[in-house]
């Protein structure tokens, strides 16, 4: 089926035509439209163009006015103050456009990108023989969401999880297990939580006998050396740790009901072989000079103290790479391998100022250009409930899985309270405990702008109330009781002809305004966006339950109109939270 055209589109469309009549030297302008409390919309832009064309603005929107068509589309067009213009459309062109939508299937009417790119997402970046913890979570749910609402506008997304297993500590932890071979369990043996007490009980071992035993230590690093020289037996060691924290990680990114792909799984250790040939380019393109033995690149905004400049590291005198030779290789590959024509990387904030060094290094090589764009999405910190970074009452990290966990129990029993009321049976209960405590913490994180800080409060996530996904569940689940109940006596059937009332019209302009909305929030990356977008709707539907009647409306017909927009309703925040991967049970 065709894209349907949304009726903002329509009417901007319109008023466009109209201005150019009245004022041909404005040939498309933008009449800035904006939704508005007066009336339906109001167009802001023929203030600028009469200043522009020395026209008293009022004489200018009376043209206009005079030039629109108003057709089936549009009721009334006023002229307001100075020269605004209070736009108002007709119920009928309100109906037929949502009619024409929901007959669009899963898309709803929505288009796709006419020339789609490709992204390379690159988010949820745990390491390897460490625990996932609570800063692990902005990044997946965050890079998820982006995934979602980018492939929806018909964007080719790629996933990459740069996982950290590359480094000194895998010298220590090899050498470890060469010693005491039998101290971790093939990953094939063991589910994710006894993979992760392998993985720890290693560790701390390890490093107790790397802090004592001065021998150990240098064996430890010689081990490293074999190790980033392939040295076979080190690399098959090395491989089982990989593979070991592998399971433990599809165990914590199921619990977040997330999917996670293998191939998308590309460390560090997968640019090894690249860094050398990067350090060559950068530093042949004179990009990257020599100081002090080290090869590094100079920003005339980067300085540090006393006004010193602050380089970046591609090759420290050592000889020896750091991240950002691993990094600029990454852009080497997605940009020549993968063909991206946009780079984001989903990364705590505090990597913001390594990250610009990263890309403008990139850019000024060529590999990153306007066509080939990279963005730091920098993400804030999960705070307590006294505003400080949250961690346990030991003071330590939390544990992303305890985390979950919680989120979990907490929403199951929210569940059960109301479960006989809807006749939930037992299985229904845990498996929706598990959507809407998972959905909570996705949402209460989406529902922040990613760069902000927010408090993470268990109890305000499975709350009823305000702006949670647990509210947008619920919405959810009772419009679709409300269908079950019209059973076979009525249909969701849309009549253009039947009046709306003023909570009807509302619901119905923001039902048109989800395609928008989702590319708005995919181009700036703000999936924050979207998720006011669904809080605004499910709360508009609200109001409209409480004023409009659906299965005792007035007449047959406005009972099935009326069942046509709960069905519409259901269908957009369903699809709408499928985007930000958050479940909508059908009965709560």
């Amino acid at each position: 089926m065709a894209p349907v055209t949304s009726i903002t589109a329509s009417v901007n469309q319109r008023l466009t035509a109209a201005l150019t009549s009245a004022l041909p030297e404005a040939s498309g302008a933008d009449p800035l439209l904006r939704r508005s409390e007066r009336a339906d919309y109001q167009a802001n832009g023929i203030l600028a163009l009469a200043k522009k064309a020395k026209a008293n603005p009022r004489e200018l929107a009376t043209q206009v006015v005079a030039a629109i068509e108003n057709g089936d589309l549009l009721a009334d067009v006023e002229v307001s103050g100075p020269g605004f213009l209070n736009v108002t459309v007709t119920d009928k062109a309100i109906t037929e456009t949502l009619a024409a939508r929901a007959a669009d299937g899963d898309r709803l009417g929505v288009p796709t990108k006419a020339t789609p790119g490709i992204s390379v997402v690159d988010y949820a970046q745990p390491n390897v023989a460490k625990e996932m913890h609570v800063g692990h979570l902005r990044s997946a749910v965050i890079g998820d969401a982006l995934r979602g609402m980018l492939d929806f506008t018909g964007e080719q997304t790629i996933g990459r999880h740069h996982i950290g297993d590359w480094g000194t500590q895998f010298g220590m932890l090899i050498q470890y297990l060469i010693e005491n071979p039998d101290t971790l369990a093939p990953a094939a043996d063991v589910d994710g939580e006894q993979a992760m007490s392998n993985l720890n009980r290693v560790y701390k071992a390890s490093r107790a006998v790397f802090d004592s035993d001065e021998e150990f230590k240098e064996r430890a690093r010689k081990r490293v050396v074999a190790l980033q020289s392939g040295d076979k037996e080190t690399l098959d060691l090395w491989q089982r740790f990989v593979d070991e924290s592998k399971v433990y990680f599809y165990s914590v990114f199921e619990k977040l009901d997330m999917e996670i792909r293998d191939d998308e799984i590309v460390g560090e250790s997968a640019y090894n072989d690249m860094m050398a040939e990067t350090a060559r380019l950068l530093e042949e393109s004179g990009v990257a000079v020599r100081s002090e033995g080290a090869l590094v690149v100079f920003f005339d905004d980067i300085k540090g103290k006393d006004d010193q400049p602050v380089p970046l590291i591609v090759q420290k005198k050592d000889g020896g790479f750091g991240y950002a030779a691993s990094d600029l290789s990454a852009i080497r590959n997605r940009v020549t391998d993968l063909h991206a024509t946009s780079l984001i990387y989903v990364v705590d904030v505090r990597q913001s100022l390594h990250f610009k060094m990263v890309f403008e290094t990139a850019r000024r090589i060529g590999w990153l250009s306007d066509e080939v764009t990279a963005h730091n999405m920098g993400y804030g910190t999960v705070l307590g409930a006294d505003g400080k970074p949250f961690k346990t009452r030991e003071g330590e990290t939390v544990r992303l899985e305890d985390l979950l966990d919680e989120a979990v129990e907490r929403a199951t029993a929210v569940v059960r309270e109301k479960a006989e009321k809807v006749g939930l049976t037992e299985e229904e209960i845990v498996e929706n405990g598990r959507y809407v405590g998972i959905g909570a913490v996705k949402y209460a994180d989406l529902s922040t702008s990613p760069s902000r800080d927010y408090k993470f409060d268990l109890d305000q996530m499975v709350s009823l109330n305000g702006d949670t996904s647990v509210y947008l569940q619920y919405a959810y689940a009772r419009i679709k009781s409300i269908l079950r109940k019209a059973g076979d006596s009525a249909a969701p059937v849309a009549h253009p002809e039947i009046a709306l009332a003023p909570a009807e019209r509302a619901l119905g302009l923001h039902l048109d305004a989800f395609g928008d909305t989702v590319f708005e929030a995919s181009a700036e990356y703000a999936p924050h966006k979207l998720a006011a977008y669904l809080f605004q709707l499910a709360s508009l539907y609200t109001t409209f339950y409480d004023q409009c009647p659906v299965l005792k409306a007035e007449t047959p017909e406005q009972v099935e109109n009326r069942l046509f927009l709960c069905d519409l309703t259901a269908r957009t925040l369903h699809q709408g939270m499928a985007l930000l991967g958050i479940r909508t049970p059908e009965k709560l």
